[in-house]
């Protein structure tokens, strides 16, 4: 065995640990996999993923508008889309179906992109994944994003024309990090990029904005930034083309579980630099005698809160005029 490559390997994981706790605080880990039954005893019915239930629904729950548990475990009822095309933004990567939110989530999105237009410059958002039409977990790309209130928001901006339904699928976002794929480059990610984040986490129903670590230092070291702002900006993983933002849940919404809410701390200090010292540290070399992690358990339907039944059984009211059927498929995650 490589003693040392063992010991540098849990080291690197104690690190990133301490770094991402605050933040993974806000994102439960997976339920634990089911017990099985003892072997003498009759073996338990496999439950089906909730990803592939709520992943078939094309159209929402025609009830009153809910987001139901957390961010990353739970359901929306009563979601709203929105639409595919407006004044000041075009929803992207349409055949993953997932441009609906809570009526709030919605308004949100929409206020952000003619604010954005007529105050900072930006000609327009692409609206990435929000929410599928009953919301749950998603087969494919996301933790989170289950109860509506959850939005990506691309940092390209959108061009002066409508897109095709087809150039919605395969036009790429742009990366705002160097060739050191740690922080922003300078020529890409611009001070318009920068007013268009703090827009975002200005207004108060707005709870999180993440972004890449190196975003949150150029926003660090930007005099334009205001500390109440920053304190919503929070580093993680990726979200170096996009930007994730969460608003909190909606007042008198009682099956909505809510996260911590965020310090007072602008994060411009110890966090964000160990955060880039992290991502500059070289990876250890692989260890052939390590095994291989275990596959991610699923969540089933009788993990998620028990409303969730009722939002995936109801059926769907008739199709809207005008909406254009989903397309079935999915893209690549960018």
């Amino acid at each position: 065995m490589r003693v040392g490559n063992t010991v540098a390997t849990a080291l690197a994981g104690l690190w990133l640990l301490a770094v991402a706790l605050p933040v993974l605080a806000e994102e439960p880990a997976a339920p634990a996999a089911p017990k099985l039954a003892a072997k003498d005893g009759p073996k338990a019915k496999p439950q089906p993923e909730a990803r592939k239930l709520f992943g078939a629904k094309q159209e929402p729950a025609p009830l009153e508008a809910r987001a139901i548990g957390f961010y990353s475990r739970g359901c929306l009822a009563g979601a709203k889309p929105i639409a595919i095309d407006g004044p000041a933004w075009q929803a992207m990567r349409l055949s993953r179906n997932r441009n609906w939110g809570h009526p709030n989530l919605v308004a949100l999105v929409q206020r952000l992109a003619v604010d954005a237009k007529a105050k900072d410059g930006w000609r327009g958002l692409l609206v990435g994944d929000m929410s599928q039409p009953r919301g749950g977990p998603m087969l494919t790309g996301h933790a989170s994003h289950q109860v509506g209130l959850d939005a990506d928001i691309w940092l390209t901006e959108m061009p002066d024309r409508r897109m095709t339904r087809r150039e919605r699928e395969d036009m790429s976002a742009v990366s705002m990090l160097g060739s050191d794929g740690v922080l922003v480059d300078p020529k890409v990610f611009t001070p318009a990029h920068a007013r268009l984040i703090r827009r975002a986490a200005s207004y108060p129903e707005v709870e999180r904005v993440l972004v890449h670590p190196g975003i949150k230092k150029a926003l660090c070291e930007d005099p334009a930034s205001d500390k109440a702002s920053l304190a919503k900006i929070r580093p993680f993983w990726g979200h170096h083309y996009h930007m994730h933002v969460r608003i909190g849940c909606p007042p008198g919404n009682d099956l909505c579980k809510a996260q911590p809410p965020a310090t007072a701390d602008d994060g411009c200090g110890k966090e964000v630099d160990t955060w880039i010292a992290l991502l500059r540290r070289p990876k250890p070399p692989p260890d052939p005698e390590k095994k291989p992690p275990r596959p991610r358990p699923q969540l089933t339907l009788d993990q998620l809160p028990a409303e969730c039944r009722l939002v995936l059984e109801t059926p769907a009211a008739p199709a809207a005029a005008g909406r254009p059927p989903a397309q079935k498929g999915a893209s690549r995650d960018k």
